[in-house]
């Protein structure tokens, strides 16, 4: 892979003196290094400068201990800007270095020295157990939240036989892993059994039935459904807390739940809005969401949106042509997608992972940057190690994933095979 730095964000910082001021104009020229965010083979390093004319030619000179000394010129027009590294080895320390020759003076300007260490790539090994249920019409499992090894909910639709060994009409609408064994659940609302498509867990005492049932460890807790949700199809929740919610669902429905009642957010669109995912921290703190826009069996807009900590909707420039599904990111910037391929963004551009089949991709989700699991049609489930994309072959052809969940060392998927309800789940070797 040839080495590549990509300027990825311009920040514009104005320093403006006040005309009554009294104070003299600062005088002292500075460049400064400090670390965004590192990867496996990749980092994320802002350069910050003062009292430099711009444009100018900022020298980066990389190095790793008893490595090659590698020097790239960089024009750089922003005061502070964010450059993008790739082409990096995992878990190795490096050292950079910036020096600027501006135009206006004659004096080198050096940086502090930026030690960066990159990520090791985790392993691609897990020893895979898988489960089927169903007995007669067509199980099926939409989604799945791992809370630890121990303690694992899918949610969909399982059609069992009754005691006689009759088709029993009321299907069991959740599965729970402990450990041992799994146990076939109803989870009631309103006296009625219902078809639960996502599940989201913000730990074992806290855990959402798509948007109307909360479990807190104990008791299934029914919330009431306010008027601007009756009629939804919801398709994923994501949120901080159990008041700080967003779910989203088919013809353009998002809406954000504060603990104490649902708003309506405008999306802007009519096409179905397919996952949700967001980040928090990574910007003073403010959380940042994205939402996947597409319409997968219509011919329609496909967009990524982001919302911002106001609830401020935006969107990503997707340029790819393909259908969306599933959108992932830890850190606000870089940014992973599924769906009609699988792409990331991590220097303003979207590329493809062309090492993955082409197979429809339905979920996409990762514990961090070196460690990022995805699943869709035909058995496609491919892990990502930082480095390296690996497709687990013995699943292709077998079964269809509609939803997988990570956790440290656990991974799972769920979906079908045939016409019964199919759980997967992998322990890290």
């Amino acid at each position: 892979m040839s080495k590549k730095i990509v300027v990825l964000l311009f920040i514009v910082i104005g320093i403006l003196q006040s005309c009554n001021t009294t104070e003299p104009p600062l005088t002292e020229k500075t460049i400064t290094l400090t670390l965004e965010d590192a990867a496996s083979i990749e980092a994320w390093i802002k350069l910050t400068t003062t009292n430099l004319q711009l444009p100018a030619t900022v020298n980066l000179k990389q190095s790793a201990s008893g490595g090659v000394t590698v020097t790239q010129d960089i024009i750089l027009s922003y005061a502070d800007t964010v450059i993008y590294i790739d082409s990096l080895l995992p878990n190795t320390t490096y050292s950079f270095l910036a020096a600027i020759q501006p135009s206006n003076h004659t004096n080198e300007v050096k940086s502090n020295v930026l030690t960066v260490t990159t990520m090791d790539t985790t392993s691609h090994n897990f020893t895979w157990q898988t489960w089927t249920f169903g007995e007669h019409s067509s199980s099926v499992l939409y989604d799945v939240a791992i809370i630890d090894p121990d303690n694992i909910w899918a949610v969909g639709e399982i059609y069992m036989n009754d005691s006689l060994g009759n088709p029993d009409p009321t299907f069991y609408n959740a599965a729970h892993w402990d450990g041992q064994k799994w146990e076939l659940k109803r989870i009631f609302y309103k006296g009625g059994i219902w078809t639960i498509r996502t599940i989201f867990a913000f730990n074992e005492n806290d855990i959402w039935f798509s948007a109307f049932v909360r479990y807190d460890g104990e008791n299934f807790i029914e919330l009431p459904i306010p008027n601007i949700l009756i009629g939804w199809s919801i398709n994923k929740l994501w949120g901080t807390s159990s008041n700080d919610l967003y779910i989203v669902g088919n013809n353009g429905n998002i809406a954000w739940y504060n603990g104490s009642r649902w708003t309506r957010i405008e999306s802007g669109t009519d096409v179905n809005v397919n996952d949700v995912f967001g980040v928090t921290g990574q910007f003073n703190n403010q959380k940042k969401i994205f939402c996947a826009i597409s319409n997968v069996f219509e011919v329609s807009d496909h967009k990524i949106l982001t919302i911002d900590d106001n609830n401020k909707v935006d969107s990503l420039h997707w340029n790819t042509g393909r259908r969306v599904n599933s959108v992932w990111s830890n850190n606000g910037w870089v940014v992973y997608t599924s769906g009609g391929g699988v792409f990331n963004n991590k220097s303003g551009a979207w590329i493809e992972e062309k090492s993955i089949p082409l197979y429809y991709t339905n979920r996409i989700r990762g514990n961090a940057l070196n460690d990022i699991l995805v699943g869709g049609d035909f058995g496609l489930l491919a892990h990502f190690n930082g480095k390296s994309w690996n497709v687990y072959e013995e699943f292709l052809y077998a079964v269809s994933s509609l939803s997988v969940s990570v956790n440290s060392d656990i991974v799972s998927a769920v979906g079908r095979s045939g016409g019964k309800a199919l759980i997967i789940i992998g322990k890290r070797n």
